[in-house]
């Protein structure tokens, strides 16, 4: 009895901090880029439902514990982009574009590996770039808000020196009372608790294709497909890439026309259900991740509530709890960043392109600081390829700046060929 219920139990406890960890962040993107209360909760039921199908699916078909979640880093990217030139109906259909490609990505594994190959420093350092705006939102809201974020502030404090998976899930419980104790009486009385689904006709232009829909699928790429592709190999696994590209990219699809914007692997959580917590046997963890779908899926029922809750609140303490959540992966995106002396130079600049926030030709910031790191690191390789004798030795052996997708080699991205070295004796082997 107990090896069954672990597992379960394991899949609950994924779902719950999967949605309180972050749930924020989708409200504060998708409103951000022209979302209505209504649509923001759609969309949010959205993708809730469609990582739930896609974990099931992919857990029923392999028997790996695939856990799937919505892109954080990409509801990141739709705060910095905020509003874009012909609204909500516009970032729609980026959102559309964004699936089409990570389709594609599972179908065309030179895709795959074109997008792997970006080097780390620089897919780093524009992650680091697209969080940071929120990331900085606890330290403003501590100064306009005092009353309400500093004991959102120490909670968080508290439970991540004492319990650090609890630490956003409970900053968000005392978030919610705050609000509920300083909001308005009938401030919930004419809200709609249960979430509809808004279907928006799509919309498309090309500053939004190249500043929103590329970034989307930049982002959802290498900071969660490849990292959360990663996290399984690590724990002996060797899962079908291009088969989960393919089952987060349609289901993406089909969550875009109701405000959806991007689900794929997860990353942050996907330990809870793939590590030896969730079952002492590899074979029995895939339960773990096809529980935290159903649950997840369940969860954005509650969208309509948590978005009516959300709307009574100053939105710079919303951020708050969103860029506390964020603190982690902004951490390690620097560290990624800045971990490559010879890409160092370019990945700040690509750092400072994109945290400046500029829109240029109608395309954000992302974009740009993707193509201005690039072109720096192309001027330093140069560089670097001159003759040895015609520039001063470097201070630090130099290393050429490492794929994102290195921990994966030799496997080819995108397809389905496993990913990693040989599994360990008792791990589930997977495959089409």
């Amino acid at each position: 009895m107990a090896g069954r219920t672990q597992p379960l139990l394991a899949g609950v406890v994924t779902a719950l901090v999967g949605f309180a960890s972050s749930f924020t962040v989708v409200l504060a993107g998708l409103r951000a880029v022209g979302a209505t209360d209504a649509q923001a909760a759609s969309g949010l039921l959205a993708v809730c439902v469609a990582s739930g199908v896609s974990a099931v699916w992919l857990g029923l078909r392999h028997r790996i514990p695939m856990s799937v979640a919505w892109s954080t880093p990409g509801a990141a990217l739709l705060v910095a982009t905020g509003p874009v030139p012909g609204g909500w109906p516009v970032a729609v259909g980026a959102f559309l574009v964004s699936g089409v490609l990570i389709v594609a990505a599972g179908l065309f594994p030179a895709l795959g590996r074109a997008v792997a190959a970006i080097p780390r420093p620089i897919a780093g350092a524009m992650l680091a770039g697209v969080l940071l705006p929120l990331c900085t939102a606890p330290v403003r809201a501590l100064v306009e808000v005092p009353r309400l974020a500093a004991p959102v502030v120490l909670a968080w404090l508290l439970l991540h020196r004492f319990a650090r998976r609890w630490a956003v899930p409970g900053a968000l419980v005392v978030a919610v009372a705050a609000i509920a104790l300083t909001a308005p009486v009938a401030g919930l009385g004419g809200a709609r608790l249960l979430p509809a689904v808004e279907l928006t006709a799509p919309a498309w232009s090309v500053p939004a294709l190249v500043g929103l829909a590329l970034p989307l699928f930049l982002v959802t790429m290498a900071a969660q497909n490849v990292p959360g592709m990663a996290v399984l190999v690590g724990y002996g696994y060797r899962p079908p890439f291009g088969a989960a590209l393919r089952a987060t990219g349609l289901t993406s699809l089909a969550a875009a026309p109701a405000g959806g914007h991007a689900v794929n692997l997860a990353a942050i959580t996907a330990a809870l259900a793939a590590g030896p917590d969730a079952h002492p046997d590899p074979d029995r963890r895939w339960i773990a991740s096809v529980t935290a779908g159903t649950g997840l899926a369940l969860l954005g029922l509650g969208a309509g509530a948590a978005t009516a809750l959300i709307a009574l609140a100053p939105p710079v303490l919303i951020e708050a709890v969103a860029g506390l959540a964020l603190l982690g992966a902004l951490a390690t995106a620097l560290t990624s960043a800045l971990a490559e002396p010879t890409a160092r130079e370019a990945a700040v600049v690509t750092f400072v392109v994109t945290a400046s926030g500029v829109t240029l030709l109608g395309v954000g910031g992302a974009f740009w600081g993707l193509v201005a790191g690039g072109l720096m690191l192309l001027l330093f390789r140069r560089r670097s390829d001159e003759p040895a004798a015609s520039r001063p030795a470097p201070p630090e052996p130099a290393t050429a700046p490492e794929p994102v997708a290195a921990s994966l080699r030799p496997a080819p991205v995108g397809s389905d060929s496993p990913a990693g070295a040989a599994s360990p004796r008792g791990a589930r082997v997977g495959g089409d």
